[in-house]
């Protein structure tokens, strides 16, 4: 008879104890969140300033191209395409990943 007293009274114990760890937990579980959000919303920044700074790259690089020569204007067009396409794609994988 003892015995079973003594793991109910070990068991409410236990059960309390959770209980104020899970109280305790709270309030950092929701800074994380937070936080994990917000390095969610700069890295989509980022990579949104990324694929801006690709696109004025690849204007200006299609300036310069088209100052020197079509032959020379449509490669360096295609690779201002390319380099703003590959930002482009960071970009919408770090959205992504912030959703």
């Amino acid at each position: 008879m003892q015995s079973k007293l003594l793991i109910a009274l070990f068991a409410a114990l236990a059960l309390t104890a959770c209980q104020k760890a899970e109280e305790a937990a709270a309030p950092a579980m929701e800074q994380a969140k937070e936080a994990a959000g917000a390095a969610a919303d700069s890295a989509a920044d980022a990579a949104g300033s990324a694929a801006d700074a690709a696109g004025a790259s690849a204007e200006a690089a299609g300036a310069a191209a088209a100052a020197t020569g079509d032959a020379s204007m449509d490669a360096a067009a295609k690779a201002a395409q390319d380099t703003a396409n590959a930002a482009q794609g960071v970009a919408d994988k770090a959205k992504d990943a912030a959703k």
